[in-house]
């Protein structure tokens, strides 16, 4: 009688191992269908609990307060949601997330906010073509708006602000200059100093001017004084801003040009300098836009003026933000409704310059 006999097993350590369950990848960033029902039930359910605690239980009609008490709310739903589909560690994600989203959102909100306001409480002065075309000569607080303009405090603002940035570009620029191409200890206090100067407040520097050029030199009140106050403030933003370009330039372009046998000051002035000069021109910008928005300086030097004045060095001269804050203080509505239109021409001025600094570092990016 035959035996059939089993076959041998195979050592443990050598079996076949069972395939491992396959995991699914998820790409980062990509919202599912589940993701985007739970974040549109978030914002639903946070809506409806801010409304009816705010408008129904607490009777709160802030809508700062309403804002505040919804985004809470979406939080706590948004992460209440996630969990019943999600591990913590994806909870904790989404909440992170939506908290640092929401900083950005946030400050977006306010700038538009303050701009939206401005405007439209500037606009039946700037619906008129003559606020920009006429001054303020004989014109009282309760005359229409077709009589009176800013075109006085428009001059008057590029007369200061020219003569600012003839004064502070190039010393800003000497004293970038000094500190990324010579060096040293000497080096080490000038960048000490310009630091020291950017926080600089800005009714310091009028008080500086005011001492020194009115009161100790007995100068007048003038345009050429709010100049000079504007100067201190800009120079130490170019100065800065410029130093960075500087150091920004390659290296291998020195040598290269010592090695052909240039001094120190030839480099600086054929080499450094031009490949520097897109960067050089948004330090300009971002320094004639600290300058031009600056009101305190301009109370203690320029004095004010209700007419043209294109002479610098002689009677008050009147500016944007000096006849924004003037026009505030006499508590006339219709004076209010012209200082907000000469802060719209204000942040039109600004927010163009800052477009332009935008412009010029993209163009030193590209190159």
């Amino acid at each position: 009688m035959s035996v059939t006999t089993a076959p041998p097993e195979a050592p443990r350590h050598l079996a076949t191992p069972s395939p491992a369950p396959e995991e699914t990848l998820r790409r980062a960033g990509h919202r599912t269908r589940e993701d985007l029902l739970t974040l549109a039930g978030a914002v639903v359910g946070s809506a409806a609990t801010a409304w009816l605690l705010c408008a129904r239980l607490l009777a709160f009609q802030s809508t700062i307060g309403l804002l505040v008490v919804w985004y809470a709310a979406f939080v706590v739903f948004y992460a209440g949601l996630t969990a019943l589909t999600q591990p913590r560690r994806i909870v904790i994600d989404r909440v992170v997330a939506s908290i640092v989203m929401a900083a950005p959102a946030l400050i977006g909100m306010a700038l538009l906010s303050t701009v939206a306001t401005t405007v439209w409480k500037g606009l039946p002065a700037l619906s008129h073509l003559s606020f920009l075309t006429h001054d303020m000569a004989g014109v009282k607080a309760d005359d229409p708006f077709t009589r009176g303009g800013v075109a006085h405090a428009i001059l008057g603002t590029v007369i200061e602000v020219c003569i600012a940035v003839v004064i502070a570009m190039p010393l800003g620029l000497a004293a970038a200059v000094y500190i990324s191409e010579v060096g040293g200890k000497g080096a080490a206090l000038v960048r000490t100093v310009v630091e020291a100067m950017t926080a600089l407040p800005s009714i310091v520097a009028g008080l500086f001017v005011y001492t020194v050029w009115i009161v100790n030199l007995g100068m007048e009140t003038s345009g050429l004084a709010a100049a000079l106050a504007l100067a201190v403030m800009a120079l130490p933003i170019m100065a800065r801003a410029s130093e960075v370009v500087l150091r920004v330039v390659p290296n291998g372009l020195r040598e290269a040009s010592y090695a052909l046998g240039a001094g120190r000051w030839q480099t600086v002035w054929k080499v450094v300098l031009p490949t520097a000069r897109p960067g050089l021109a948004t330090a300009l910008i971002l320094g004639v836009a600290r300058a031009v928005g600056e009101t305190s300086p301009l109370l203690l030097t320029s004095g004010a003026s209700t007419f043209f004045n294109a002479d610098p060095t002689h009677n008050p001269m009147n500016s944007l933000p000096l006849f924004v804050y003037a026009a505030v203080s006499t508590g006339s509505p219709q004076m209010e409704q012209r200082a907000y239109a000469g802060a719209t021409v204000l942040l039109a001025v600004v927010l163009s310059l800052f477009l332009l600094a935008r412009l010029a570092a993209r163009g030193r990016k590209n190159r």
